[in-house]
């Protein structure tokens, strides 16, 4: 099974200068809690912006450099190699960006988590569209602000129907 896991804005907005545009400890809780002991698959840039595998999980980066490689990974450098691999597992395998790698699965994938921030930000990287139509919500949590989680926002699951 696929997923995807990524925070957006009102806008759509996932980045800027490959960093977060927001500073949200609370989602990031919520992040490494749901990806533990999963495999979860990015993109080089995505990788180079965290700058470490994350541990705790099967880490895979997908690039088209052939010769990239990096401790602790997994490099995978197409689609079919990706597809290829995630046929022999059973775990669910969350995608967690960057939008380019998005746009890649988004008909592979299965289930949505989407922290959804309810405020505007910069940046220069937005999630894909997505219809819809084609997605169930199957659960919804708001977020608790504070002096550290300073925004509105919420936790949302969806399913493809």
């Amino acid at each position: 099974m696929i997923s995807f896991l990524w925070a957006e804005d009102e806008n759509r907005l996932i980045g800027k200068d490959n960093q977060l545009p927001w500073r949200l400890p609370a989602d990031l809780k919520y992040f490494k809690e749901t990806t533990m002991g999963h495999p979860i698959v990015m993109g080089r840039k995505t990788y180079e912006s965290i700058g470490k595998p994350l541990p705790g999980r099967t880490n895979i980066v997908l690039t088209r450099n052939p010769s990239f490689k990096v401790d602790g990974c997994e490099v995978l450098h197409s689609k079919a190699d990706f597809l290829s691999w995630a046929k022999k597992t059973d775990e669910e395998i969350f995608v967690i960006g960057g939008a380019e790698i998005y746009r890649l699965f988004i008909d592979e994938v299965d289930q949505l988590y989407v922290t959804k921030i309810f405020e505007q930000f910069e940046g220069d990287e937005y999630f894909p569209k997505i219809n819809w139509e084609n997605w169930q919500l199957v659960s919804k949590k708001p977020g608790i602000k504070d002096e550290k989680n300073p925004y509105d926002y919420e936790f949302r699951k969806y399913v493809r129907k």
